[in-house]
């Protein structure tokens, strides 16, 4: 999820619609497009922090040595919930093709905890953890690594602990790296980012934008299928062409979700967000014969998205640069959708950011009709968010 800036833009038949769902979630569009800027008034949250990197660590070898030595755990990016327990990636200085950090370390490390900051395990997988998720049909974790390339993933058992590493059976077709993971109707769904580390620069109609992963238990290999391209077909969610058939251009796959059946539109479908391009594209009836992309574009550049599923719960946000997980806490409205803001992580971010215009990272409330966010109210510990969660109470 956290992208650098440098190479190959890691920083940087038309369906109609027949489906009544779609045309009536594009009418309500048009409608809400005419309400007051100020009709969805915001509240104030409070945010704490949960855990410290700074006040965890790990061992680990560098090349060449078989020398254990011990670092401070840093730059947490994803996270996901199971069973009660949160889990966290931090990719300590990992670079985003696997490359050793500054001291030598070539390890993440995942930590689970509980909603109080509690921690209870630890593991260390080879490379940059960029996606974390939970099987919600067996409750393990899967983490993928190394957003630009030379990818893989790692699936944890987290009733024996154990850890397999599963390699791709092929050079994966958009040539670069994987991102978030999310579970959807069965099918685990894999953001294909940094399209074209090598070979052709992105976008290309030939660039899967999300496969389809399939895990061979006994040969620990994963089987890849795209869902859909970078130069799809869509339908404008919003804007001048709002309604109308758009083909897209992604340059940047990086967050995705299964969109709750609390959230206002879009309910139950797959979303991928294409940090760099100031785009959320949602997939209805993802991987049937009928899938349909509508695509939301953003007033600015963000990581994850997170819907408040309840009345009582807290979001749960890591800062990637601080080194910390913070609790987000107050009584939301269902449906609420806030977002990691990331200015710097548009494809026109200045070589130096932040700058004018292109602030540090901050939490947002996205209005999902008109794609505008603004910026939420917060009290008590600084927070510049990075991976987001809900946790319902």
């Amino acid at each position: 999820m956290q992208r650098a800036r440098g190479s190959a833009l890691t920083r940087g038949a038309i369906r109609t619609l027949v489906v009544a769902g779609t045309a009536v979630s594009v009418v309500l569009g048009m409608v809400v497009l005419a309400l007051p800027a100020g009709a969805q008034a915001l509240r104030t949250y409070q945010v704490r922090q949960v855990i410290s990197g700074k006040s965890l660590h790990h061992w680990y070898t560098r090349a060449g040595s078989p020398a254990k030595h011990r670092e401070a755990l840093a730059q947490p990016d994803d996270i996901t919930t199971v069973g009660g327990k949160l889990f966290t990636g931090f990719q300590n200085g990992v670079g985003p093709q696997g490359q050793a950090s500054a001291d030598g370390n070539r390890d993440s490390t995942i930590v689970e905890f509980t909603p109080n900051g509690r921690v209870v395990r630890q593991w260390d997988i080879g490379g940059k953890c960029d996606g974390l998720t939970a099987d919600p049909d067996t409750g393990q974790l899967i983490a993928t690594v190394n957003e630009d390339l030379h990818s893989s993933l790692y699936r944890i058992n987290l009733r024996s602990g154990r850890v397999t590493h599963y390699r791709y059976s092929r050079p994966l077709p958009h040539h670069g790296g994987t991102d978030a993971v999310t579970f959807y109707h069965g099918m685990m769904l894999i953001s294909a980012s940094a399209p074209g580390t090598t070979g052709a620069a992105a976008p290309n109609p030939a660039y899967p934008a999300v496969y389809a992963v399939t895990l061979n238990h006994s040969s620990h290999v994963a089987f890849v299928r795209p869902l859909f391209y970078d130069e799809s077909q869509a339908t404008a969610a919003n804007g001048p062409h709002v309604g109308k058939a758009v083909k897209l251009g992604l340059t940047d796959p990086d967050s995705n979700e299964a969109v709750p059946s609390a959230a206002p539109r879009f309910a139950g479908d797959f979303m991928l967000t294409s940090q760099g391009d100031l785009e959320q594209i949602y997939v209805h009836r993802a991987g049937t014969k009928a899938q349909h992309l509508s695509v939301l574009t953003l007033s600015r550049s963000v990581d994850d998205t997170a819907w408040a599923t309840a009345r009582h719960g807290a979001f749960y946000a890591t800062d990637h640069d601080a080194d910390t997980v913070d609790v987000v806490v107050g009584t939301f409205r269902p449906g609420t959708a806030l977002v990691a803001v990331t200015p710097c992580g548009a494809n026109n971010a200045p070589a130096t950011c932040p700058g004018p215009g292109f602030p540090a990272n901050y939490l947002g409330q996205l209005n999902m009709h008109t794609g505008q966010i603004t910026r939420v109210k917060l009290r008590g510990a600084s927070l510049e968010p990075q991976g987001l969660i809900f946790a319902a109470r």
